[in-house]
């Protein structure tokens, strides 16, 4: 969990955590992770993409982050890509470096959302002529395209690096996300609190023609459709 990072909002009882990454090993079930959930309130929940052995050596590890891939307890990690809107070179907004040189990493137009919107489902469909779980997944502002396959766990860390230079070229991609730099992807069914949108998994993805983030029943939470 990220308490609140970005949006500096935390419940005082947690307010020495607010920049920091809290992490939950104790669970055993959904159950628990949403009373983690409803204590922190925070404002991103995550899961690790990451299998371990054994996941209780990993709480003693004194190694760099990223360096699980040559761990004897590492166990594969999920295939994933990350399309961001705010990746795509728009004509009102120019590129990524020119939006941050703005202070405005963040923050994405209709344009751009719609760009990342098309190259999912692409991306997702390129995806399925070599795996056969691929699913696409709202994270609140962009997508995620993961794969579930168990060649894909298996793949090496250059491996995954070379596919997230290739992919790179043609999708609004975090290369290194794919490539394991990064191994934590918003978790579906959690509230993205930056945007006050639901993670959700778009199950049915003819959806995806005209998905508007800022109106659609799947992903506005309940207190968002009372204001």
């Amino acid at each position: 969990m990220i308490p609140g990072r970005h949006t500096g909002i935390v419940p005082p009882s947690h307010a020495k955590d607010k920049d920091n990454v809290v992490v939950i090993d104790d669970w055993t079930n959904a159950s628990d992770v949403r009373d983690y959930a409803v204590e922190y309130l925070p404002e991103g929940l995550y899961y690790d993409r990451n299998r371990y052995i054994d996941l209780s050596e990993c709480s003693d590890c004194a190694g760099r982050r990223g360096g699980c891939f040559g761990c004897r307890n590492f166990d594969g990690q999920q295939l994933a890509f990350d399309l961001d809107p705010e990746n795509v070179d728009c004509p009102y907004h120019g590129g990524i470096s020119e939006k941050l040189g703005r202070k405005r990493g963040l923050a994405f137009c209709m344009y751009e959302f719609k760009v990342v919107r098309k190259q999912a489902l692409e991306l997702a469909l390129l995806m399925r002529y070599q795996y056969e779980s691929v699913a696409i997944v709202f994270s609140g502002r962009g997508f995620h395209v993961v794969v579930e396959d168990e060649t894909g766990y298996r793949l090496s860390r250059q491996r995954r690096t070379a596919i997230a230079r290739g992919i790179g070229r043609r999708f609004a991609i975090d290369e290194w996300v794919t490539s394991g730099g990064s191994r934590l992807m918003r978790l579906p069914n959690s509230l993205n609190a930056i945007v006050s949108r639901k993670c959700m998994i778009i199950k049915d993805e003819k959806d995806l023609v005209k998905f508007d983030p800022r109106d659609s029943d799947l992903v506005l939470p309940a207190f968002r459709k009372s204001a």
